[in-house]
């Protein structure tokens, strides 16, 4: 057990609960944010589910990301605070607005919150979406100094990481601070479901997948990356000292086509094959290229493989019954 205390906001999400799991797993403190109290069964249920049996050091907090109610109870005497929470919807919103707002005014509210406690670090969950979604990807290998240009013609959630991501560090900039910032800029996050809490992902790629809903390839090629690794580089984003005031593009080796991920599913679990339709493979040339270079040579982060992190995110759906 350590004495330290770490603030995790959007603890209900499927990246935040695996980093609450592995903060409990190695002694901390920890809070969580909610914008409701009656969801924090969710999050209990899904600790259980990760093998937690006592939860005497984490408290619940509700906290919006449009609202400035709870925020400073929250980060009141954390030694750390990761703001993981941001919009995200399935479809495209009518207004880029409905994502953009609360993506940057819940990032500043987290951090002025944080500054205020006098927390040491703030790790922010950013996105590949701020990295590579303005840049040509052909005959180009993307890295942390890469950004998205937010007035490229992109997607609304695109833009709301971009967006908010770059006022954290405008925030920075301006508040004269002894307090540190570190970003990691997930891709794709996929791997285990905890207690049934799962994510766009996993439900639109590969339960899409294998329920025969996804028919024709995508015209890109994504990242993967296993979301017990993306817990873990949290962790050491937050504790290492060369990870103050950097960004890390945190990445599995090679991206993968939604033709990749059902060739993988046919051949690594053949019963589940029943469904998935014959998809039309990618051209060579048209794979993004990135590098997780940094993120382990830095912090010494060792992530799963890709074809780990959708596997287990197939052995983690209940699919008793495949052929129905």
């Amino acid at each position: 057990m350590n004495n330290q205390t770490v603030l995790v906001t959007g603890g209900t999400g499927f990246l935040g609960v695996n980093i609450i799991l592995e903060l409990l797993k190695k002694g901390f403190t920890v809070r969580t944010t909610l914008r409701t109290l009656s969801r924090k069964n969710e999050i209990l249920d899904a600790l259980t589910a990760g093998g937690i049996s006592t939860f005497d050091q984490l408290s619940f907090y509700e906290a919006d990301l449009l609202s400035d109610n709870g925020w400073d109870e929250a980060a009141q005497g954390c030694d750390y605070v990761l703001h993981v929470a941001s919009p995200f919807v399935a479809e495209q919103p009518k207004d880029e607005n409905e994502l953009i707002i609360p993506a940057k005014e819940g990032t500043l509210r987290a951090l002025k919150a944080a500054k205020k406690a006098g927390v040491k670090r703030v790790v922010l969950t950013s996105s590949f979406a701020a990295i590579g979604y303005s840049i040509d990807p052909r005959n180009h290998v993307f890295t942390e100094l890469d950004w998205t240009d937010e007035n490229a013609p992109i997607q609304a959630y695109i833009k709301s990481k971009t967006i908010a991501e770059k006022a954290a560090w405008q925030f920075m900039e301006d508040a004269a601070t002894a307090m540190e910032l570190t970003v990691i800029n997930p891709v794709g996050i996929f791997g285990p479901m905890l207690g049934g809490i799962s994510s766009a992902s996993l439900d639109t790629v590969v339960k899409g997948i294998i329920d025969g809903l996804i028919t024709e390839n995508a015209p890109f090629t994504f990242g993967v990356v296993d979301v017990r690794d993306i817990a873990d580089i949290h962790i050491k984003a937050m504790l290492h000292p060369q990870a103050a005031g950097q960004r890390f593009l945190a990445t599995s080796e090679g991206a993968m086509s939604f033709y990749d991920v059902s060739e993988l599913i046919k051949k690594g679990r053949p019963e589940l094959a029943g469904k998935i339709a014959s998809i039309q493979p990618t051209p060579v040339e048209e794979y993004s290229q990135m590098s997780n270079k940094k993120a382990v040579e830095t912090l010494g982060w060792k992530p799963r493989t890709r074809e780990e992190a959708i596997l287990a995110s197939v052995d983690s759906y209940n699919f008793s019954n495949p052929q129905n």
